[in-house]
């Protein structure tokens, strides 16, 4: 069970890190994304890079912050 445990803190450490928005504001990218391609036709590849290129600036003003 310790191992059990042991893998699911490195996996939410890994996916979540030291910010949660950041990795919920992806999340809803790859679902935006996926929307997009899926269910309007749209090839909306370029979506997710838009968001990331855009999240960093956030980031930064966040670990500032703190």
């Amino acid at each position: 069970m310790r191992r059990l445990r042991a893998f699911g803190v490195f996996w939410w450490d890994f996916v979540i890190g030291d910010d949660w928005l950041i990795a919920a504001a992806v999340v809803v990218g790859l679902a935006a994304t996926a929307a997009l391609t899926h269910l309007a036709g749209v090839n909306a590849w370029w979506l997710l890079p838009v968001l990331v290129v855009g999240l960093i600036p956030v980031s930064i003003r966040r670990l500032r912050r703190d």
